[in-house]
């Protein structure tokens, strides 16, 4: 089994960005080690960040801008009902074009769809955020792609309980971007790092209901390339999980050592 707790594979972005390099909108997704390292590598040149490169030196909030806890949601699913139409302070027409994702839908039999850029522009208008057109094309694509890694990770823990469910489903996501978690508070105190965002992914495991905690950090970028690291792991809310956690941490740690032994 590959290493899936709070470390596992990078994702290269599936974005061609080579016209936008100086905006530097591209981006890899790792996930750092179980042991208790900082989520964010300081060893790489600090140097500004994506959403920095994009917005400029003005401070952003920079959380999930799609809504999922507001009053204009779905209560079955989290999901917010995003108008299509041309917002009034947008000067150019953006695509209504909807992307259909990898993650399957536990309450139809279909894959979640990701906001078009005309919804993606009025999410971050309804809540008041910066929503620079030029770059709302790469701001969805980023968004879908963490969105995918994120849910690569979830299956990897998932894969534990492969013989009891084979096909896991997404319920619902919660948007949780002032709530620390945690493991996030710990890193904060230890490393002085917070994510930008957290989201609470809630799995159906073939009628087993499990929640996910994601944290989302902005590394430094590497190559002219961003770096976002998701902290990936299943909520302690049963012994199961906990077990879960445990085992993996062990799993990390035995990796780790010889790793160390064979240098």
């Amino acid at each position: 089994m590959d290493k899936d707790s709070d470390k596992g594979n990078s994702y290269g972005c599936p974005v061609d960005h080579t016209a936008l390099k100086s905006q530097q909108p591209s981006g890899i997704v790792s996930a750092p080690h179980a042991s208790g390292s900082c989520p964010v590598d300081h060893t790489k040149q600090q140097s500004p960040g994506f959403m920095e490169s994009l917005f400029g030196s003005k401070p952003l909030k920079t959380e999930c801008p799609v809504d999922h806890k507001g009053t204009s949601v779905n209560p079955l699913n989290m999901m917010p009902n995003l108008s299509q139409d041309k917002h009034e302070s947008q000067e150019t027409a953006l695509s209504t074009e909807r992307e259909i994702s990898t993650i399957p839908r536990a309450d139809q039999d279909s894959q979640w769809e990701y906001p078009s850029p005309q919804q993606f522009y009025n999410a971050l208008a309804r809540k008041n955020m910066p929503a620079p057109e030029e770059h709302i094309d790469v701001m969805v694509d980023i968004h879908n792609f963490l969105n995918e890694g994120a849910w690569n990770e979830v299956l990897k823990w998932e894969k534990r309980h492969e013989r009891e469910c084979l096909q896991p489903k997404l319920i619902r996501l919660q948007g949780r971007p002032n709530d620390l978690s945690p493991l996030a508070r710990m890193y904060s105190w230890i490393y002085g790092v917070k994510p930008f965002d957290r989201h609470d992914w809630y799995v159906d495991r073939c009628g087993k209901q499990k929640r996910y905690v994601i944290d989302y950090y902005e590394g430094y970028p590497q190559d002219d390339m961003p770096v976002f690291n998701l902290v990936v792991r299943p909520a302690i809310d049963d012994m199961g999980s906990l077990v879960d956690r445990a085992k993996q941490l062990w799993q990390d740690a035995k990796e780790e050592y010889f790793s160390k032994n064979k240098e």
